[in-house]
């Protein structure tokens, strides 16, 4: 089984078991660079599909997807782009380009640190044409179709950090978007649809029902 293709120029890999089940997004932007959001499952299959593309790179949401990231890179050849929070996992991972608050891959491509499922998560806005797509990573989590959560949990790193991150998110995003969510596990709850449409009332109405107080950091 291979990725399934969502929109043209958008595709999403089956669940990863090693990565708890993250599910992994290949996108290919406007200049023709192929985006592979977070790692899928290294079966030669999904080799064999990323091998097709003439030039990539790795966008790693959080470090629970780190996973097969070296053997990828090995394979490959891709640059990795992670939040220097979590750089440091990857010391034999290059090329390797880590990145603080924000970062611009391309024009219409641009990456947002959103601390709290873990100390360095990111989320990709891609913005180019007709696309207008968030990949949250574990930040946002279907709750059904139509709809993404955030709640702590067993492996929130920071709790209130991640509600706030939210609220940055809904700040930096330009006024509308996104038109969908594509998030990083969890999809057997949207059916038949890995997107969750209408995407900026569903992130609006996961900050207005995050819940308050606090979790202790897991690390």
């Amino acid at each position: 089984m291979t990725s399934r293709c969502v929109h043209p120029d958008l595709e999403v890999f089956p669940p990863n078991r090693p990565a708890d089940g993250g599910s992994a997004w290949l996108l290919r932007s406007a200049t023709g660079l192929a985006v592979l959001v977070d790692v899928p499952e290294l079966t030669p299959p999904h080799l064999e599909r990323l091998r097709a593309e003439p030039r990539g790179v790795v966008v790693l949401t959080h470090r629970r997807n780190h996973g097969g990231c070296r053997e990828l890179q090995r394979l490959l050849g891709w640059p990795v782009v992670v939040q220097e929070q979590e750089a440091y996992l990857l010391p034999q991972v290059e090329p390797r380009q880590s990145f603080a608050a924000e970062l611009e891959l391309e024009p219409g491509l641009r990456l947002l640190w959103t601390p709290g499922p873990t100390p360095g998560s990111c989320v990709l806005h891609w913005h180019q044409g007709p696309h207008d797509v968030l990949f949250c990573g574990r930040l946002l989590l279907p709750a059904g179709p139509g709809e993404v959560r955030a709640r702590p949990g067993p492996g929130t790193f920071h709790w209130p950090r991640q509600r706030r991150s939210l609220g940055r998110l809904l700040a930096w995003l330009p006024p509308g978007s996104p038109a969908e969510i594509a998030c990083g596990a969890g999809l057997g709850a949207l059916d038949a649809v890995p997107l969750v449409p209408s995407g900026r009332g569903a992130l609006e109405a996961a900050l207005a029902t995050a819940p308050p107080g606090s979790v202790a950091a897991d690390g």
